[in-house]
């Protein structure tokens, strides 16, 4: 009985915390999307360097992940456009603690790109499906997310090392430095995000 009993404050605690979240203002809610922005740009300085590819491993999936979990698709969406906008306007918080255009149209720009498009997709099906925020299909959206940013990403890597090799790369070349690599840490944060997601959110729908 005390473990039903917690188990079930724990799951209203759930519940009041994302329908409080749904009912917040603009002002709230964009400071919200301004925290989890500053989460990513934090994420971005854990990076490892490959010697084969101008792409780096970087923490931020975790937080694009997430953040379309907790704060819903349009304002997980909005937490990545602002991370964006500040980087481009001089906020050193891209990876490398770099900033401005020119990291937009590199060869990273493209997997950025995508940080919109996964908040976006991830956020709006936790919230409009409750069977989605069970470990397993969380993991499920979330490697479809991650998909998402491998696609934007690639599409700009290929369109960048043609413009600055004069050579268009072979399939194979662009996945091996643009996707091949970071498949096994990828797959790590995505576990991590699906068990930090199912641990927050409810098992019931919350008004909106």
């Amino acid at each position: 009985m005390l473990e039903m009993g917690f188990a079930a404050r724990v799951e209203q605690a759930r519940y009041r915390a994302f329908r409080w979240r749904a009912h917040l203002a603009f002002a709230e809610m964009l400071g919200l999307a301004a925290v989890m922005a500053a989460i990513t740009g934090l994420l971005a300085q854990v990076r490892v360097y490959l010697p084969w590819t101008a792409v780096p491993i970087t923490g931020q999936t975790f937080a694009v992940l997430l953040a379309g979990v907790l704060l819903g698709g349009r304002w997980g969406s909005v937490s990545q456009a602002i991370y964006i906008a500040l980087g481009v306007a001089g906020v050193p918080w891209f990876s490398g603690w770099q900033s401005g255009y020119a990291a937009l149209v590199g060869p990273t720009g493209g997997y950025m790109l995508g940080f919109l498009l996964a908040a976006f997709l991830v956020g709006t099906i936790t919230d409009e499906h409750v069977r989605a925020r069970g470990f397993l299909p969380l993991l499920g959206v979330m490697l479809l997310g991650n998909l998402v940013i491998y696609a934007a990403g690639l599409l700009q890597l290929n369109v960048w090392l043609r413009a600055t090799q004069q050579a268009a790369p072979s399939l194979g070349a662009l996945l091996w430095m643009g996707a091949i690599p970071f498949i096994g840490g990828d797959l790590l944060k995505i576990a991590a995000a699906a068990a930090f997601a199912r641990g927050v959110t409810p098992r019931q729908a919350f008004d909106r």
